[in-house]
């Protein structure tokens, strides 16, 4: 995707971008958004969301404990929520808000694949352009 393309998007989507690469927990969209735009409600936030998802630009996925080989334990992404088990996630309030739980174990995160990088990521092109200016 070229960096004119990027623009078309709306800001809603360039924060689920922005949040996805990052692979940050799903309510770390609220920090990317545009402030000077009127924040989005649940609800629209969950349409483009799917609609992302849908085109198959990022999944949704739940942080699962992880034990390094050298025995540390960590955080990693579980398998892909099923996309049929979405909207009902989406439409709850918590889904949007950090856990308690400071583990974070089971939470939401919005993760890129690798088509969505194409959408995220200056083109080989524009690098060199951007360099050589």
């Amino acid at each position: 995707m070229s960096l004119r393309e990027w623009k078309r998007l709306t800001h809603i989507e360039r924060a689920f971008f922005i949040n996805s690469f990052e692979m940050d927990l799903l309510p770390g969209v609220f920090g990317d958004l545009d402030p000077a735009q009127p924040e989005p409600s649940l609800s629209e936030l969950a349409s483009v969301l799917l609609t992302l998802v849908d085109n198959g630009w990022m999944e949704m996925r739940r942080y699962v404990r992880r034990v390094a080989d050298d025995g540390r334990e960590g955080l990693a992404h579980g398998d892909p929520v099923p996309r049929d088990q979405l909207p009902v996630l989406l439409a709850d309030p918590a889904s949007w808000e950090y856990p308690d739980d400071p583990s974070w174990i089971g939470a939401l995160t919005l993760v890129e694949t690798e088509a969505g990088r194409t959408i995220s990521r200056m083109s080989a092109d524009e690098i060199a352009a951007r360099d050589n200016v």
